[in-house]
């Protein structure tokens, strides 16, 4: 749609243009709360910061981003949690529109401005998301609130930055745009109205419509905006025609969605005629170019989108030093039709026979993996894909000595500790993530880092946890990840290793019992003769976690507890347990917290029985069996098993947190910063340093040092 032409001659604009005239803009930076141009009348733009109110939310705008098509966009924050995004604001100037028509337009544009899938799956098909169509009541105009895309910009503006665009450039645009027209054309869409579509048209494809989110010198997304269902709407004349038209005419309308796609792409390779002799095509990729001209419906046109794609897809690569028009120049006959089709005939079948042989041998083994780790691929990608992330300092603050302080320690990739890797996770926004760890005095009763974010939300946006029971009404938490604690004893392959002894296995109320001092030889265990030294760590987290899992709180057993058990840091029993294996006297049992105890070999980690339930093992083989005393630990081939965690079977297993206020006037460190751990890249890291992700990954993640 051409933005310069004046669907609104009833206003006297000095530039023929009032709706995309600058004067409107004017008057509403020199009158406040102005609402029509002082010169003609025509609808001013909207004050900032306005505040549009909707049913889902409340929403300011912040800054004016432009015109496109039939909307001004703004961008602007829903005010509840301040997440980004894009407002789009459609007019009904009272002159070109009867009140009949004004209201007809608001009732149309609520019930048909945006699409989802009918089946309520969430899928990232490439166009833009509506969240809420709004029509106010007294004023002639309408509100689309869309997903933000702050790096995308129009083909138009991308045609304009970059004088020449390069074929290979021109077929992704064109693969991704057909592949979004496939989508829209073809699958079940449901409306605002909660109807239900069997396909439907853009109807509205321009280098305006279609936007490019690069990303990279090689990569980029491309997605569809403004449809013409809700956008012709606002057109004067258009509304009496809206809702006609039946199953042919729907076919029709794609069919010149694919003629629309060929005109554009035609301007964006350079030429402004569909023709294969213009010189305008320069002498680069023939093949192309015959694809544009059919695509424009010169000859036979394709049927559908998917065809389209087909055929793209099987247009031969370009080859640089042997280019593809050069027959052009050729003095040698040409090749006759029906041997063309031949030897394009051949080429297929043998591509097709190849394609079949790689699904063959590769096809069902990606599809029962993408089935299998549905929840997984579910996630956002990276960090990159989090929008809304809020730009400054930041601190948050967790335990000290506790789980998350050792974890972000360590180092997930060989270059840079979790912690360096979490300071600035966006490289794009300036968002630093400074962590301050804790101490609590005082942990039976009260967790600190809470306390701190509690009494001062200025300088402790949020803290990270696993002692949520006390947070207050005010705040709220996302859950991040799992942790748990492991009981141990010492390693060997020996027949009269304890491990073996117990069959690498421990009940709960085998464990209150030497926690409490009433077992005090493994051999009442089934062990050789040899005195239990049960030890603790002194890490405060580990201990209140044991004492809350193991004793349920109960205070005689917690005393008894503080009475018996000797307290040293993990890394000291560790050792501890090392020396006594060497010298053959190994009675050492310990706990500790998954990140200091699972990927180590001096302890072999117990299995937890509780009850009359089955053992549960949470530490697997990458074969993908639970380990046994037999196993060599040491060679670290180990993974946490999440199952056992998401399904609450291991006794010893309890969430992360990340805990912030429910304040709207504060930026939204706390609910961004969980949602980009929560990606499969954070997911990832976290399951590199002993915490569980909360849904199981795909093998190659296990595998691989590197979470891309």
């Amino acid at each position: 749609m051409d933005i310069s032409e004046n669907y609104y001659p009833e206003y006297p604009c000095s530039r023929n243009a009032p709706f995309n005239c600058d004067r409107p803009r004017e008057t509403a930076q020199e009158v406040k709360g102005a609402k029509f141009c002082l010169d003609c009348g025509f609808p001013a733009f909207l004050s900032l910061p306005a505040q549009i109110d909707g049913q889902q939310g409340n929403y300011q705008v912040t800054s004016f981003l432009g015109v496109r098509g039939m909307s001004r966009l703004y961008a602007g924050v829903r005010m509840q949690d301040n997440q980004p995004v894009t407002i789009e604001e459609y007019l009904i100037p009272d002159r070109s529109f009867s009140s009949e028509e004004s209201q007809q337009i608001k009732d149309t544009f609520t019930k048909v401005a945006g699409v989802s899938l009918a089946d309520g799956r969430v899928q990232n098909f490439r166009l833009i998301q509506t969240w809420e169509a709004i029509a106010e009541r007294t004023m002639g105009r309408c509100y689309a609130i869309v997903h933000s895309l702050p790096g995308a910009i129009t083909l138009n503006q991308y045609l304009r930055e970059n004088q020449t665009i390069s074929a290979e450039r021109v077929r992704e645009i064109l693969n991704q745009i057909l592949q979004t027209l496939e989508f829209l054309h073809t699958q079940k869409l449901r409306l605002p109205s909660q109807q239900v579509r069997p396909g439907l048209a853009h109807g509205n494809l321009s280098l305006d419509s279609i936007l490019i989110e690069v990303k990279n010198e090689r990569e980029f997304d491309i997605y569809l905006c403004d449809l013409a269902l809700w956008q012709h709407l606002f057109i004067p004349g258009q509304i009496s025609n809206s809702g006609k038209g039946g199953e042919a005419s729907a076919k029709e309308n794609c069919h010149r969605d694919l003629t629309a796609l060929g005109t554009i792409t035609a301007q964006l390779w350079g030429s402004k005629q569909i023709d294969l002799k213009n010189e305008d095509w320069g002498q680069s990729d023939l093949p192309l170019r015959a694809f544009i001209q059919q695509l424009s419906g010169a000859g036979t046109p394709f049927e559908n989108a998917r065809l389209a794609r087909l055929a793209l897809l099987k247009l031969p690569k370009i080859d640089r030093e042997h280019p593809l028009d050069a027959s052009i120049t050729s003095d040698a006959p040409p090749v006759s039709h029906w041997k063309k089709v031949g030897i394009i005939g051949g080429v297929s079948s043998l591509l097709l026979l190849t394609a079949l042989a790689i699904w063959f041998v590769l096809g069902r083994n990606s599809k029962s993996e993408l089935t299998a780790f549905r929840d997984w691929y579910a996630l956002l990608s990276g960090f990159s894909d989090v929008n809304g992330v809020p730009t400054g300092e930041f601190t948050y603050a967790g335990e000290k000595d506790g789980s998350w302080t050792n974890a972000l320690t360590l180092r997930p990739q060989s270059d840079r500790t979790l912690q360096e890797l979490f300071t600035k996770p966006k490289a794009d926004v300036s968002a630093n993530f400074t962590y301050e760890p804790i101490a609590s005095p005082n942990i039976d009763s009260a967790s600190k880092p809470i306390d701190s974010v509690i009494t001062d939300k200025q300088s402790k946006n949020f803290a990270i946890t696993s002692l949520t029971t006390s947070i207050p009404a005010t705040f709220d938490r996302q859950q991040i990840a799992y942790d748990g604690l492991i009981v141990f004893v010492a390693f060997s392959k020996k027949a009269t290793s304890l491990p073996k002894a117990l069959n690498g296995k421990i009940t709960i109320e085998q464990l209150r019992q030497i926690y409490t001092g009433k077992l005090t030889n493994w051999q009442q265990l089934g062990g050789t003769n040899l005195p239990i030294k049960p030890s603790a760590p002194t890490e405060l987290e580990a201990l209140q976690l044991f004492k809350k899992l193991i004793f349920k709180d109960d205070p005689e057993d917690i005393v008894l507890f503080n009475n018996t058990v000797s307290r040293a840091a993990t890394e000291i029993t560790q050792q501890q347990v090392l020396k006594e294996f060497d010298e053959e006297r190994a009675g050492i049992v310990g706990f500790g917290t998954l990140s200091k105890t699972w990927n180590q070999c001096s302890g072999y980690p117990l299995a937890i029985v509780n009850g009359e339930k089955p053992p549960v093992q949470v530490l697997f083989r990458l074969s993908g069996k639970p380990i046994n005393p037999a196993d060599n630990l040491c060679d670290k081939n180990n993974y946490l098993d999440v199952a056992s965690f998401q399904s609450g079977r291991y006794p010893l297993g309890y969430a992360v947190y990340v805990v912030y206020p429910k304040d709207n006037t504060l930026p939204p460190a706390g609910s961004k910063f969980a949602e980009l751990l929560k990606t499969r890249q954070g997911q990832c890291l976290l399951s590199k340093v002993g915490l569980v992700p909360l849904q199981p990954m795909p093998e190659k993640y296990l595998k691989s040092n590197v979470c891309k």
